[in-house]
């Protein structure tokens, strides 16, 4: 006789309140815990090792998305991959992502803080620190670095060219310096 899936009703998951785990079938089960929280969990084994993932909680994800999250996870076991193992990855990938989006602003502070060592005069540190901010930080600090081009550079520049050909000069330099610094850093 076939496993029974489906056993749970949207009333069922209401009104249970005593704690423990009831099960749906193919895996899915519901939690309820001593302090009365229910969430859905996926049970699942792979190579006879037990694993449970939560996949979140009944006021938040409903009894058919829970059901069809399960169905997703079922899948990627039938693929040999194990779906918590899968979404840690996701997690990771999404985290190196969110590093490597580092705003200009945020690479020029990296930069000084790891070169000022290397530089003599205090005073060096300030002139670095004051013109890509007065200059550099109005166009495009608060973008990711990544995303700075030519064109924003020039059109930084374009607006202290004429007028201050020296700290414009300076300021170019400083810009691409730390342009190099964090494409070498990743």
């Amino acid at each position: 006789m076939a496993r029974q899936q489906q056993r749970l009703s949207v009333l069922q998951v209401a009104k249970l309140t005593k704690p423990g785990l009831y099960g749906d079938g193919g895996g899915l089960t519901l939690q309820i815990t001593t302090t009365g929280a229910k969430s859905w969990l996926f049970r699942y084994m792979v190579a006879g090792q037990p694993f449970g993932m939560g996949l979140g909680p009944t006021h938040t994800v409903s009894l058919a998305e829970a059901r069809q999250k399960a169905l997703d996870a079922r899948k990627q076991l039938i693929e040999g991959i194990n779906p918590l193992a899968a979404r840690k990855q996701i997690q990771i990938e999404a985290a190196l992502a969110r590093a490597r989006m580092m705003s200009f602003d945020q690479c020029a502070e990296a930069y000084i803080l790891a070169h000022k060592a290397g530089w003599n005069n205090t005073k060096h540190i300030g002139q670095w620190t004051s013109t890509l901010k007065t200059y550099a930080s109005p166009v495009f600090g608060h973008l990711p670095v990544a995303e700075v081009d030519t064109g924003l550079v020039v059109k930084c520049l374009s607006l202290i060219w004429e007028s201050k050909t020296e700290t414009a000069s300076r300021l170019r330099g400083r810009i691409e310096s730390v342009l190099g610094w964090a494409t070498t850093s990743g």
